[in-house]
């Protein structure tokens, strides 16, 4: 009986040690395996990379003694490898109300380089006072995270000046570099055209000044290239956008770039965005925008651009929804093709010299909505019908032509709707 009563201990045990492993494999793994350890050295290392940005009064090993664990940072997440949790993503700055906040003294160490499976590292409004503690990008050890790094990302740190340095071109893993709203300085490195698996290059809202890098447009796998609000000057090679046949979207505005269009603009057949606005463009518009097929947003306004508007076929754009040619020097008629854009939501020609009868047919585009003429040399009478001017309001903008008039049965007790006639005289 003694033996028997054993074995039934024993039975139970078993029971429920298999029970346990069922479980174990039915539920949450984090509820009922043991937490896997992070190596130390790498631990440390974290603790002390994050003391650098918010301060050395932020003591991480008594705050958060398992950072990969129970007690997690906010903006630091780990993955399992080898049997060893590894930090993979570190977030820096106010990105939510409880991330960690960089210290004025804000500053990079070395041991940020020792988290070598890094695949994600980011600081938002980290470093933002260049006259206290203007701080540059670490110039070297970059190449520590070549086999890992994925995401580097910079955004609002008025602090982080000084120059993109040429060694983040060796993290041969990179797919994005946002650059984006710093006081970053200087060239643009021919070596950035090295990081072949960049998906997104956004460098927009810097000071940065020269030419853009002929090396960029060699970065095949592209999708979003900004460029925007800097200081770049002179042309573009006269292939750009050959190679970058992938691209959604093309920024280059607020530049000072000049000279013409190039002709390979016209092979961005998946982009849904083109803006080249507010630079010193010149030459006339190229043939090959006729080619952007996918395009949904064309903004070109703003350029000393001058010929005319005849040499697209515009009905081709029927995915284009905002056209902004506006205060482009630009002379000649408004073609009627420019009926053909269908899906057309928003059209400004203002502040140009053009010259000629408007078509009727443009009230016609079923999705119009803005309409801007105004400040040009257009003639003779508006003959849209009473329901454009209604459906349009003070969206339709045809003042200062001296020559345009409209019909005396056009005028509306509406003064909303008659906004956009203001300025123009009877016939």
């Amino acid at each position: 009986m003694k033996n028997l009563i054993v074995m039934n201990k024993s039975s139970v045990l078993v029971f429920l040690l298999v029970g346990l492993f069922v479980l174990c494999e039915c539920e949450d793994e984090d509820q009922f395996l043991p937490v896997s350890p992070m190596v130390k050295k790498e631990q440390e290392a974290l603790y002390s990379a994050i003391q650098g940005f918010v301060g050395n009064s932020w003591n991480g090993s008594d705050l958060y003694p398992d950072p990969c664990g129970w007690t997690p940072i906010q903006g630091v997440y780990c993955d399992l490898l080898d049997g060893y949790w590894h930090v993979t993503v570190l977030n820096i700055g106010l990105v939510f109300d409880n991330s960690l906040q960089c210290s004025p003294n804000a500053k990079f160490t070395h041991h940020l380089f020792e988290l070598i499976h890094l695949r994600s590292l980011s600081f938002f409004h980290c470093f933002s006072s260049p006259r206290d503690n203007p701080i540059r990008i670490p110039s070297s050890n970059w190449e520590r995270l070549s086999n890992s790094l994925e995401s580097l990302e910079f955004r609002s740190n008025g602090g982080l000046i000084g120059t993109i340095p040429v060694s983040i071109s060796y993290l041969k893993k990179l797919r994005s570099l946002v650059l984006l709203e710093n006081g970053l300085t200087g060239d643009l490195p021919i070596e950035l055209g090295n990081l072949v698996n960049l998906k997104q290059l956004v460098l927009a809202g810097n000071k940065f000044t020269g030419q853009i890098p002929p090396s960029l447009g060699g970065l095949t796998e592209l999708l979003i290239m900004d460029l925007s609000r800097n200081n770049l000057t002179g042309t573009l090679m006269l292939t750009f956008g050959c190679n970058l046949t992938s691209l959604l979207k093309l920024d280059l505005s607020n530049n000072k770039l000049e000279g013409k269009i190039p002709e390979g603009i016209g092979r961005l057949k998946n982009a849904t965005l083109l803006d080249l606005s507010r630079n010193k463009f010149s030459g006339g518009l190229i043939q090959s925008f006729q080619q952007l097929v996918s395009l949904k947003e064309m903004v070109i306004s703003n350029n000393p651009l001058g010929g005319d508007l005849m040499g697209v076929e515009w009905g081709k754009l029927q995915n284009l929804e905002i056209l902004d040619l506006s205060n482009m020097e630009l002379t000649g008629f408004v073609p009627e093709s420019m009926a053909g854009m269908k899906k057309l939501r928003y059209l400004g020609l203002n502040d140009n010299s053009l010259t000629g009868n408007l078509s009727p047919k443009l009230a016609s585009l079923p999705c119009l909505s803005a309409l801007y003429i105004n400040d040009n040399n257009l003639t003779g009478k508006l003959e849209f019908a009473e329901g454009f001017y209604k459906k349009m309001g003070r969206k339709f903008r045809a003042w200062n032509n001296s020559n345009l008039c409209y019909q005396p049965e056009m005028i509306l007790s509406s003064s909303s709707s008659s906004h956009g006639l203001n300025g123009v005289k009877l016939c």
